[in-house]
């Protein structure tokens, strides 16, 4: 293995797919590696990049060293000790975990003064920061071929595994073997785990969630949709725990804060723009028997489950109770993704994406069958296919069983019994997630229950799941499930409460330290155990390890067919002009583009900024458009303290840009022509979400969060001067 110390040219090393870097890219499109952007110079350049593309290859260096991974959302130092700005939506978590109903930071907001008063962030947080990578490709796939599908998944699983822990036998980082390309290559990320993240600053809901679920994935938008974290390691620089004597961490590199007007170098209408972050995934190379599947049935059914879910969330935990507080951040969550998915099914059908797909993939074969030497891939792709329609069958098949199963503690006593099985074993042969390496997470995941789980609401959650359950077919029934939980052919929703309400009664693992006792228990204490959470739980184990042994098999075959698939599809997009990127996977990958607005249908023109004004004409004092006073007062008085853009007369509170973007982006540094920061991003339109399957330049639009509104809000409204001196603000 030949590390190459983050200067990222790695990732297409060494594999059929190597060829396809030089080839032109198509504009604006493409979430990409640090090691494409040398390949795509003349493109970005012509946005407007002023900075050397090489230098972006260098993820140690200027600015791409200041980009870190939230593990869910991404992140950037800000400053040289270890200040972290982020999203408002992704410190959520920690907000609501330090909140109850009296003492509400959802809805006051947060302010450290001082570093002694910051708040520890919710249980498992955490903030990586990428130091090295390596190509693992050969290591991983060779001999695989050549395999059984179910012993070709257990090798390479194997492997990955073993390269992980030879990575991380330096203590303090975490590393990550990541895929690209179906499976086509495979790189190591090793990455420093900073594992005290505390709460710093986070401005009320009536700022950072500023116009709620109402206003999500719309434009105009005025969210203030930003917070502060800081990064905390041992005296001597190493990871470590939570500790009073603990320090903040120095980065080598911190991003600016651009402050500036337009006239002195403030960003305007028109100029260049990229984001640096860690996209979660994307779709743009799925086969159409999987795009079919997903929206004929699998988003249609769970976007309706979702609204249902909402509203029994909502009617168990009413506004103000605590219930309510604990339950927050999964409303969000869930509200979110019900519009995600109308905005996805809408998207796929605007745009034709079921047809689209089809003629790709016969243009596709067209391409495959002028050339004999290309003969091999068709058979690889039919099978590939036919695979996708068993797995979506499966799917279907196991959906209500899956969440009829969601229970908190249901969850909690299947993952302690599973740990006991797994301790069986040697740790390198066990599952991921119950690796030694884990038990951190699992543990500070227990945890984390006591402050996200309600007994009244998680069981109104489970007779809404139960209630679909039952209206299955009878194929679509669990045998072990019903009988364990005493369902029949008569049982009906109104049975449900009278079924479930001794589970809660007699269980013992609401109690925190009970469960995390219980990561101590050998599977024969488990067996003997009289709570009925954890009687359930080891009456459903060998099933569902059945189906975890067919998801293996079916896994295993797609490894070996999905590099051949990708190799076929990269090199005719290569011939087509266009250069082939990996989809989103939770590593680093770089946009761009220019800020604008848009016009996403015929007499519709979007304006790519919002104003301060704005706020106030949004404006009913109810939630959610509940700006505090002072805010309105402020900006009734123009007083706009300088952050002013003269172009729209007013301070800018949200701009929107061309950047092809999606989940994980979240957090996101948006930074200028000179790596300076000019915003976050948080969120796209309606019409764009879509867009993680199929890429619309018309209707591709993301929104950001301009870095002047943050900085107006810290100082003229929550008085967070302490951050604005320790930033690098330009004015």
């Amino acid at each position: 293995m030949k590390a190459t110390k983050l200067f990222a040219a790695t990732l297409l090393l060494g594999s059929a797919l190597a060829p396809f870097a030089a080839a032109p890219a198509a504009a604006k499109e493409g979430m990409f590696t640090p090691a494409q952007l040398p390949d795509i110079a003349d493109q970005l350049e012509e946005a407007g990049l002023e900075l050397d593309p090489d230098d972006l290859t260098d993820l140690t260096g200027f600015p791409m060293g200041a980009v870190v991974s939230l593990g869910g959302c991404s992140a950037s130092f800000v400053s040289p000790e270890g200040l972290v700005v982020t999203n408002h939506h992704c410190a959520r978590g920690s907000v609501q975990y330090n909140s109850t109903a009296e003492n509400n930071y959802l809805e006051n907001g947060f302010l450290a003064e001082t570093k002694g008063a910051e708040l520890p962030a919710a249980p498992g947080s955490r903030i990586y920061v990428t130091t090295e990578l390596t190509d693992v490709t050969d290591r991983v796939r060779e001999g695989t071929l050549e395999m059984e599908p179910t012993e070709r998944y257990q090798a390479i699983e194997q492997r990955r595994k073993d390269i992980t822990a030879e990575c991380e036998s330096e203590p303090g980082f975490r590393c990550l073997v990541a895929s690209f390309y179906g499976g086509a290559e495979y790189t190591l990320i090793k990455r420093l785990e900073v594992r005290d993240v505390r709460l710093v600053y986070a401005p009320a809901d009536s700022i950072g969630k500023y116009g709620g679920d109402i206003d999500n994935w719309q434009w105009p938008r005025h969210t203030g949709d930003f917070s502060f974290y800081r990064a905390y390691v041992a005296p001597d620089g190493s990871a470590a725990d939570y500790s009073d004597e603990n320090v903040p961490y120095a980065p080598e590199h911190h991003l600016k804060v651009n402050a500036a007007s337009a006239e002195n170098g403030g960003l305007d209408d028109g100029d260049f723009v990229m984001v640096a972050g860690y996209p979660g995934s994307t779709n743009r190379y799925t086969l159409l028997a999987e795009v079919e599947n997903t929206f004929g049935w699998t988003y249609p059914t769970f976007q309706g489950l979702l609204t249902s879910w909402i509203e029994t969330i909502e009617n168990a935990a009413p506004e103000g109770s605590d219930a309510r507080v604990k339950y927050e951040s999964r409303l969000a969550g869930l509200n979110n993704y019900e519009k995600n998915l109308r905005g996805q099914i809408d998207g796929a059908r605007r745009v034709g994406l079921v047809e689209r797909r089809r003629e790709r993939e016969a243009a596709l074969a067209e391409w495959i069958a002028a050339d004999e030497t290309r003969a091999d891939y068709a058979p690889a792709i039919e099978a590939l296919t036919e695979l996708s329609v068993e797995s979506a069958t499966a799917d279907r098949t196991n959906f209500w069983y899956n969440n009829a199963t969601r229970p908190a503690l249901l969850s909690a006593a299947q993952r302690l019994y599973r740990l006991s099985k797994e301790r069986e074993l040697p740790d390198a042969e066990r599952e991921p997630g119950y690796q030694e390496r884990d038990m951190t997470f699992f543990r500070q995941g227990l945890q984390a229950l006591d402050r996200r789980y309600d007994p009244a609401v998680d069981m109104a959650e489970w007779e809404l799941f139960l209630t679909g359950y039952l209206a299955q077919p009878a194929e679509e029934r669990v045998a072990v499930f019903d009988e364990a939980l005493g369902l029949t052919d008569e049982t009906t929703a109104e049975d449900l409460p009278t079924l479930l309400a001794p589970f809660y009664e007699d269980t013992g693992l609401g109690d925190g330290e009970t469960r995390l006792a219980l990561m101590e228990a050998d599977a024969a204490a488990f067996e003997a155990s009289d709570d009925p959470f954890v009687k359930l739980a080891v009456a459903l184990y060998d099933y569902e390890r059945g189906l975890e042994d067919e998801s293996k098999e079916r896994e295993g075959r797609a490894l070996a067919l999905r590099p051949a698939y990708m190799e076929a599809i990269t090199a005719w997009q290569r011939e087509e002009g266009r250069l082939p990127y990996p989809d989103a996977n939770s590593t680093l990958r770089i946009t761009f583009g220019n800020v604008m607005g848009g016009s996403p249908f015929d007499g519709m023109a979007y304006l790519p900024f919002t104003t301060l004004e704005g706020i106030t004409q949004k404006d009913t004092g109810i939630e959610p458009f509940n700006s505090p006073q002072s805010q309105l007062d402020a900006i009734e008085a123009k007083e706009y303290a300088g952050y002013e853009l003269e172009s729209i007369g007013s301070v800018p509170v949200n701009f929107m840009s061309d950047l092809d973007v999606t989940g994980g982006n979240s957090g996101s540094a948006t930074l200028n022509a000179q790596g300076e920061l000019v915003g976050l991003l948080f969120d796209g339109t309606f019409e764009s979400v879509n867009s993680d399957w199929d890429f619309d330049p018309r209707t591709t639009r993301s929104i950001h969060v301009d870095s002047r509104y943050m900085l107006w809000v810290m100082e003229k409204i929550d008085g967070a001067e302490n951050l604005i001196e320790e930033m690098d603000v330009v004015r």
